[in-house]
């Protein structure tokens, strides 16, 4: 005999019991085992009695070094004795039921399975079988099963597989011995090849049998049978057979038998289970098909409702919602067509793209309407085509979808092209055509000798080409511009106190030349929208001037204010000038070509203004109808008498220095839709003043998306309930609003950069709203604004909007939507402010056509629901997605700059180009005048370094414009910073580039239906006029060796939170790649950093951590890159600034406000001065200071597994909402990647969205 070959660790000692026992087993091996059976017995007797009674022997047998398991599966393998293979399998048992699957792992590892496999197939062959090695081999299999991934592949190549399925079918009855078999099945099933075989085999039907109604008895069994069914189900093939089984109403009764029987909630995880079939069943077209045969979604409704009151039976309610969810059949929008109600004609149409695409559609809509019967066109198919895909799930039912698409294409999207990453200069046009862009630089060329430095203003800084004001004025179109307010009085005129006229005169003596109206008045604002063509202004003897204003519809606007002081408005600071109008109707007038030109009979009107401090106005009782159709419906509001009511206005001027009522009209005139809008909103009449208080981020309430998705789901079981009653529809232009009584809310979008569709009443106080897609477009739905009336104090109204397209949204993380009220705005409260409870979004039942979803089938749009509750009667209130910034509002902004001008600031605005939609688009030079016309100061003057500013490119990124506001007040200021920082540069700025999307409302793209920051690389003089001249700008200055030192286009952010900046960088985007480069390749400068880090130390919104520098191949068409790479500008960037708020700093866990993203455009300022005194010393070496994070930085970003990957515009959303079963994940449990983390460090998961996740321009 050999000796013992049992290896010991040390200081275990070498002749302990359980060690000489093994040795004594292993000289056995062989032949010896069979000979010598009842040796074999008595010592693995011994080891079992051992390894029962003493925990060390049990650990010196699964010791590192130690060979006890090489032994103990030996003698099984070689063991031809019951008894012995027995106590061989009870001694395994033992040893691999402690510890956290180590043990299991060295058992795999030693080839374990294979063995235990091998032995069950020999006792197979014995008739009959014995049962107790059946019931010990199995419940080992049971333990090792899961920590083998090979264990199925195993089981069916070896034949195993079908030793169990005769052995279940067998022991129907035998539960000791079926519970085992059952749960060495669920672990072989969870192969999908194993359960296609499975079901081929009969064990579908087989399942069903075993599993039965309420009873207390075999619940372990039920609970198996159960799971494993569930394993089974996933593969389609056995979910269709399951169908045509019948047992769909099987599985709901059995359900719903439990429910009621289960009053203790003791056998919840035997309901999951069945629900989870039923889930694993609607993963197919048939499944859902019979679900809803058998009544399904009322069983699972009416059972959820009653799970809802005891906590912990989410998880049931929860997969119970997400069944509900894939049911719910698939509904088309309830709009005529995807495309824009609004048709712009394109000059040419590109050959290749989605907008060729939309072009090479039939005439009349993409879809045929949902209420008709007619055959859908091909292009709108919305079709269940889930069961086309093989054995994967068909719909991928979670929130984040693009996450997964996202994991698949790991870090697919950065550049990996060194040729490509290496900025080259290129000269894309001969210089001759760029001379033409010469009188955009005249101070390059200005030599001031005409110009008294004495005197007040030169020639030199007015426009070269024409200044806005004048084009604005323009009367291309002659249609009458609906204004909610009465012309306002002259200052001569103005009924002021003494110390009120000084204030109003000293701002007037800071204009060039008298505006329309003074700044220091908003004029009174009865709640009647008024054309603005219609007013005609006459002088009495008095010297006041009568306005004659008729109404849209000739009904008189009236109404009883009174005023009582109080010092509210002295705590807003809001200054108190009003002035004095009296309003008289003497005729009739036609209302705006869109409402079809019908006359109406003219009322009498009047309202008078005073000057009151402080003012408060008293109850009011208004009717409205404006120039989209807008009721209030009040009641008693008319005076037959047509005695004068008094309305008092706040004059917000003194707050708000840019804002001019009256100009913002004029600016209106010359301002083209494509809708031919006719009418002004409130808000951007009156302007917003920023609130005082702080507003924070909403803390989401618990289960709040489950409730909304369960009155979803109560549409398809009480449809009598539903109102489904269309109350605005931009569909029929010629009415858009629906009249009904005074019993519906009044909607209106028709004014500039208003976005709503459609607005269906689908119960007493719920709207589902539609927004517009963009113009020659059949997507982008994001940017909301418009108006609501007619609403009931008190009453809590649901909006719907329901054709939402990311995949998440901030509003799921705290966000609000901002609501602005006309009331509060008279009471001396103009400011939107952050509204709506029980907010969420999340994936609905209206299908996305294939086309709109990039050739994708199966996408569904999503909600974005909130509440809100109105506080004033006979209200006008507005709603966006964030705050309007129209293109009438920058003109007027750009006019009152100009007024602004110091002698000693160059200030000079020209027109860039026309706009397709005959927009001018403005273009400002800002600098510091020199200081005299000596050489040594022209010198000076000219060879200041540029900086390049752009904004507002993305539409709906209307905080785009505030940050620019922010930048444009600065440098217009008269702080000894501005007076600096012009001396320093000279900025060429082009506020705004997308003038034609921000008139008519689109979210991201120009008239021409594209992205316009796609189109950097070669911009279409027809298509992209301001990106091709824009880009001739920087073109022209790369020719003079000019370039900007700085250029950055600025945006806004839907699914971050701060405001970070994006730049360029060949070593960063190397980093992220697996590129091999030389130390030559890598060579670069670190100062394209140092201004980000110079925010990140003085703006208290910005975030250093959510920034990024590398180059993604989905960017290389957008501004940051393009000027990186073709103009040679090393500082180019994109500066993001969150549309929510912040979750760092000083305003961590708040909104961020257009105060704050005014000052972050400030700030902007501050540390372009700041760079300039660094880059002013010619050695950089001092900069490596700034750059200390660099590389800590890097590798922190590097571990993120989607960090850099772009699947669209804006990167996938990682934070982890709470309840992630509530919305469309498979598992109710947070069996996911964080679901376990979530309520424990809800922080981490923010940090890990905004630092971690990908980028956008």
């Amino acid at each position: 005999m050999n000796k013992p070959k049992m290896a010991t660790e040390k200081g275990v000692p070498s002749n302990s019991r359980i060690v000489m026992l093994l040795g004594q087993l292993e000289r056995m091996n062989g032949e010896a085992m069979v000979r010598d059976v009842e040796t074999a017995r008595q010592v693995t007797t011994k080891i079992l009695h051992l390894i029962q009674t003493q925990e060390k022997s049990g650990k010196e047998v699964m010791s590192k070094g130690s060979s006890g398991m090489e032994v103990i599966l030996a003698s099984l393998e070689n063991s031809r004795d019951v008894q012995t293979t027995l106590n061989i399998l009870y001694i395994l048992s033992e040893l691999l039921s402690v510890g956290r699957g180590r043990r299991i792992g060295v058992f795999v590892s030693k080839g374990g399975t294979g063995i235990l496999f091998q032995i069950q197939i020999t006792a197979s062959k014995e008739l009959p079988p014995s049962e107790e090695l059946m019931l010990q081999l199995h419940s080992l299999l049971a333990k090792v099963g899961p920590k083998d991934r090979k264990f199925g592949v195993k089981a069916r190549l070896s034949g195993a597989m079908n030793v169990t399925v005769n052995l279940i079918k067998q022991n129907l009855q035998n539960v000791k011995l079926l519970l085992p078999c059952l749960q060495v099945l669920r672990v072989y099933a969870a192969n999908s090849v194993n359960a296609i075989s499975l079901g081929k085999n009969g064990v579908v039907e087989l399942m069903f049998k075993i599993i039965a109604p309420y009873s207390k008895k075999n619940t372990s069994l039920l609970k198996v049978a159960l799971d494993a069914l569930g394993a089974l189900l996933k593969s389609k093939t056995n979910a269709r057979r399951a169908v045509d089984g019948g047992h769909v109403p099987a599985l709901l009764a059995l359900y719903l038998d439990w429910h009621r029987n289960d009053t203790r909630h003791r056998h919840m995880v035997i309901r999951r289970g069945l629900l989870v079939c039923l889930r694993n069943i609607t993963n197919i077209k048939l499944g859902r098909k019979a679900f809803i045969e058998a009544d399904g979604m009322r069983i699972l409704y009416n059972t959820s409702t009653e799970c809802l009151p005891v906590r912990t039976l989410d998880p049931l309610v929860n997969t119970s919602s997400l069944i509900m969810r894939k049911c719910f059949p698939k509904n088309r929008l309830p709009v005529p067509t995807i495309k824009s109600t609004f048709h712009y004609q394109l000059p040419h149409v590109p050959p290749v793209g989605p907008v060729a695409q939309l072009y090479s559609q039939p005439p009349g809509g993409t879809t045929s309407h949902q209420l008709s019967n007619k055959p859908l066109k091909k292009v709108d198919d919305v079709v269940d085509e889930s069961d086309d895909n093989e054995e994967t799930e068909a719909e991928s039912d979670t929130e984040n979808e693009e996450d997964e698409k996202d994991h698949r294409t790991l870090n697919d999207d950065i550049e990996t092209d060194l040729n490509k990453l290496h900025p080259v200069k290129s000269p894309g046009r001969p210089f001759e055509e760029l001379r033409a862009y010469e009188r955009f630089f005249l101070e390059l060329s200005e030599d001031f000798q005409g110009y008294n430095f004495e005197g007040s203003k030169g020639a030199s800084t007015t426009s070269s080409s024409g200044s806005l004001s004048s084009s604005s004025a323009s009367t291309r179109s002659t249609r009458p511009i609906i204004v909610p307010t009465a012309q306002a009085l002259s200052p001569k005129h103005m009924t002021t106190p003494g110390s009120q006229e000084e204030s109003c005169n000293s701002v007037k003596g800071q204009h060039t030349q008298p505006p329309p109206s003074a700044a220091t008045r908003t004029p009174a604002a009865p709640l009647a929208s008024l054309e603005l063509d219609s007013i005609h202004l006459t002088k009495d003897q008095d010297n006041k001037e009568e306005a004659h204003i008729p109404t849209p519809d000739g009904h008189t606007t009236l109404s009883s204010l009174r005023h009582s002081p109080q010092g509210q408005m002295i705590e807003q600071g809001l200054p108190h000038a009003l002035d004095c109008v009296s309003l008289e109707d003497k005729g009739s007038l036609n209302v705006g070509e869109g409402l079809k030109g019908v006359k109406h009979d003219g009322s009498p009107v009047s309202a008078t203004r005073h000057i009151q401090s402080p003012l408060l106005l008293g109850d009011i009782a208004t009717r409205r109808v404006g120039g989209g159709g807008s009721d209030c419906g009040s009641e008693g509001a008319e005076d037959e008498g047509g005695e004068g009511a008094v309305l008092e206005v706040p004059d917000t001027a003194l707050l708000l220095p840019l804002h001019d009522p009256d100009l913002y009209v004029e600016m209106v005139k010359g301002t083209h839709s494509v809708p031919q809008y006719a009418e002004v909103a409130y808000p951007d009449y009156f302007g917003h003043v920023a609130p005082t208080f702080k507003e924070p981020l909403v803390e989401r309430v618990y289960g709040v998306q489950r409730s909304k998705i369960f009155q979803d789901i109560e549409r398809l079981i009480h449809p009598n309930d539903i109102l489904d009653k269309v109350v605005y529809d931009l569909d029929i232009p010629s009415c858009p609003v629906i009249e009904d009584g005074g019993e519906s809310l009044k909607f209106n979008s028709q004014f500039e950069s208003g976005n709503l569709r459609k607005a269906v009443q689908v119960r007493k106080y719920e709207y589902d709203l539609v927004l517009n897609s963009d113009i020659n477009s059949n997507h982008y739905h994001q940017w909301f604004y418009f108006e609501v009336s007619g609403m009931r104090v008190g009453t809590n109204y649901r909006f719907n909007i329901i054709n939402c397209e990311k995949s998440n949204s901030q509003f799921n993380y705290g966000m609000q939507v901002l609501m602005y009220s006309v009331q509060e705005a008279i009471i001396g409260r103009p400011r939107w402010v952050r509204t709506g409870t029980d907010i969420c979004y999340y994936k609905n039942h209206f299908a996305r056509s294939s086309i709109a979803a990039g050739g994708q089938k199966g996408k569904s749009y999503f909600t974005l629901t909130f509440s809100t509750t109105f506080s004033h009667k006979d209200d006008v209130c507005y709603f966006a997605y964030h705050y309007p910034y129209t293109y009438s509002t920058l003109k007027m902004h750009l006019a009152k700059l100009e007024a602004l001008r110091t002698p000693q600031i160059y200030l000079r605005q020209d027109v860039l180009c026309e706009t397709l939609g005959g927009n001018t688009c403005p273009l400002l030079t800002i600098t510091a005048m020199p200081e005299s016309n000596s050489n040594d100061h022209i010198c000076q003057f000219r060879n200041r370094p540029l900086i390049f500013l752009s904004a507002r490119v993305h539409p709906g990124e209307t905080n785009a414009s505030w940050v620019m506001k922010g930048t444009l007040e600065f440098l217009m200021g008269t702080s000894p910073l501005a007076a600096s920082l012009r001396e320093a540069y000279i900025f060429k700025i082009v506020p705004m580039l997308n003038p034609d999307g921000v008139v008519n409302g689109n979210h991201r793209c120009s008239l021409s239906g594209e992205d316009l920051n796609r189109q950097w690389q070669n911009p279409n003089p027809e298509l992209h006029p301001t990106i091709y001249h824009t880009k001739s700008l920087l073109q022209y200055l790369a020719h003079i060796q000019r370039a900007p030192l700085v250029f950055c286009d600025y945006h806004g952010h839907s699914r971050k939170k701060n405001v970070f900046m994006y730049g360029c960088s060949v070593k960063e985007t190397v980093w992220q790649s697996n590129i091999s480069a030389t130390s030559s390749d890598l060579l670069e400068d670190l100062g394209y950093r140092t201004l980000p880090k110079i925010l990140s130390q003085i703006a208290p919104a910005f975030s250093m951590g959510s920034c990024s520098f590398v180059v993604e191949r989905s960017k290389e068409a957008t501004a940051r890159v393009v000027v990186w790479r073709e103009i040679g500008v090393q500082r180019s960037y994109t500066m993001e600034s969150t549309l929510c708020g912040c979750d760092q700093g000083k305003y961590k866990g708040l909104h961020i406000g257009t105060r704050e993203l005014e000052e972050m455009g400030a700030q902007f300022c501050v540390a372009l001065l700041r760079l300039k005194r660094l880059t002013g010393l010619r050695n950089h070496q001092h900069l490596l200071d700034l750059e200390s994070d660099i590389i800590g930085t890097q590798s922190k970003v590097a571990s993120s597994p989607t960090t850099y990957v772009m699947e669209e515009d804006e990167p996938s959303f990682l934070e982890a909402i709470d309840y992630s079963a509530e919305s469309d994940n498979e598992d109710a449990e947070p069996e996911n990647e964080h679901g376990n983390d979530v309520h424990e460090n809800p922080d981490h998961l923010d940090q890990l969205s905004d630092s971690d996740t990908n980028h956008r321009d």
